[in-house]
């Protein structure tokens, strides 16, 4: 087989991972990056010596990628060390009441109680009942979903009683939990999705369950620090990295991607795999009248997820009774996701997650300093949230203000640093459409085959990874997508 080109544009998670599988199995590689430094969302933010998670602060799952760290002869856990979490975080309830989650299955099942004399026992069956679905949905997750014959599957028609299509995540948490708090406690991870548990499919009920089924995990430095290492990793199997380098142009031959352009270069390919936000890339990158199924005006009709207003604190000391990760969960958590979801209006009393992770990594702060991290779910772009400087002063205070509500009280005179990321940095600064930072909002309609296909079907030899493809968002997701995209483009023979 001649030598093969491919580019990569973009260096988030999915992209690095591309990067990897492709050049262990001798890929010419080159991936185009338009921040200048790896990660995408997921990349750091590094200022007079704090350093933060940009995304995601959850790590989950890890197997999936330590698969593919071997996949090139890598020990992902040796290339990258990672502190086990328990407890993994704590969730405290606006209506009263907090979990200090473990993974401890007999504590965790005492806490239940505690806080739910009637729900004894519950955290057993739903463990059961999980191992099973995730045991079934694997294949689903593991493969392409390319047209409505895919649908068909044996593993598709075997898992659907289980996956239970017709049910909500809230619902089929409801037949397990009495206490509603219990449900949002297993639930609320449908913010990796950026969806209302009360919307969401029952599929992710899974989620949770990797969280007490295979750990919480912090990797030193961030989760930030996983792209890092997977970008020098890639440089040592001779992949070329192309930072601060916007792509501006896709050269066409038909509806063949021949070579991207940027402001600095021409880059020839023998197939280009496009890590970048699915709805920008698309509409800013290929032109209308090559997209039928996902033209411009079709995008327009897509449902996406709701975005985050963020807070990035360099502060002086550290909370040492503040968990690594805590969630607190507004009073009136369904108002927060309708106004969030429906009215597209900012709650005033919003639920937040806090993240603290110099208890376990003091690495990412000077000494005698501490980072915390404070993200707000809110709408994504609308004309009701134009996120000028008034509105992000406004919704400062507000996140602030919640803070000293939860016990931070002397926040505000500790900060030393500070940056903050509304929905407008994440579209402008990110390249994310309409701000949505988990991208297309993951219903049964824009799930498997309504999806964007691994393998681009309106253009040839163009393919996509991350969380704007099948399957979906989320750390250990993304990674699969890479997996499944690359085992169909390896299957490539340049012409």
């Amino acid at each position: 087989m001649s030598t093969r080109k491919v580019i990569v544009i973009g260096a988030g998670p999915g992209g690095l991972t591309t990067a990897l599988q492709l050049a262990g199995s001798g890929v010419d590689v080159t991936v185009i990056e338009s921040l200048d430094r790896v990660g995408g969302r997921s990349s750091a933010i590094e200022s007079d010596g704090f350093r933060f998670d940009t995304g995601p602060t959850f790590f989950l799952y890890p197997r999936v990628l330590q698969e593919i760290f071997q996949s090139v002869g890598r020990d992902l856990f040796k290339e990258v060390p990672m502190h086990r979490l328990d407890p993994q975080y704590r969730i405290s309830f606006g209506n009263g009441g907090q979990l200090d989650c473990t993974p401890d299955l007999e504590r965790m099942e005492k806490q239940v109680v505690a806080l739910s004399p009637q729900d004894a026992g519950a955290l057993k069956r739903y463990m059961d009942v999980n191992r099973v679905k995730l045991a079934k949905f694997r294949p689903i997750l593991e493969s392409p979903f390319n047209s409505m014959k895919d649908l068909l599957r044996p593993s598709l028609i075997s898992a659907a009683s289980h996956v239970k299509p017709w049910k909500s995540l809230g619902q089929e948490l409801e037949s397990f939990f009495k206490d509603p708090r219990l449900v949002l406690a297993f639930s609320f991870q449908s913010k990796y999705l950026g969806m209302s548990p009360f919307k969401c499919p029952s599929l992710f009920s899974i989620l949770s369950f990797l969280e007490y089924e295979y750990g919480v995990f912090h990797p030193y430095g961030g989760c930030c620090r996983v792209n890092e290492r997977m970008a020098e990793i890639a440089k040592e199997m001779g992949v070329k990295f192309r930072l601060s380098e916007p792509v501006t142009e896709l050269e066409f031959k038909g509806k063949r991607v021949v070579a991207v352009k940027t402001d600095q270069g021409r880059y020839e390919a023998d197939a280009t795999v496009v890590n970048a936000d699915f709805a920008h890339a698309m509409q800013h990158l290929v032109p209308n009248h090559f997209r039928k199924r996902w033209s411009n005006e079709k995008i327009a009709q897509k449902k996406f997820s709701c975005s985050t207003f963020m807070m990035y604190l360099g502060i002086d000391g550290r909370y040492e009774d503040l968990p690594h990760h805590t969630i607190h969960i507004a009073k009136d958590y369904e108002g927060n996701l309708r106004q969030i979801e429906d009215e597209k209006v900012l709650p005033m009393e919003p639920s937040i997650y806090i993240h603290n992770p110099c208890i376990v990594d003091p690495s990412m702060a000077p000494p005698g300093k501490s980072t915390i991290y404070v993200l707000v779910p809110v709408p994504h772009l609308s004309s009701n949230t134009p996120w000028d400087a008034k509105q992000t002063a406004l919704y400062r205070e507000v996140t602030l203000q919640r803070l000293e509500e939860v016990g931070l009280t002397d926040i505000r005179s500790r900060i030393r640093y500070e940056k903050v990321v509304t929905p407008a940095n994440w579209r402008d600064d990110y390249f994310v459409h309409k701000g949505a930072t988990f991208n297309l909002a993951h219903n049964l309609g824009q799930m498997l085959h309504l999806r964007p296909h691994n393998r681009f079907e309106e253009l040839d030899r163009v393919y996509l990874v991350g969380g704007g493809t099948h399957p979906g968002s989320g750390l250990p997701v993304i990674y699969e997508s890479s997996r499944i995209t690359c085992k169909q483009l390896l299957n490539l023979v340049p012409g």
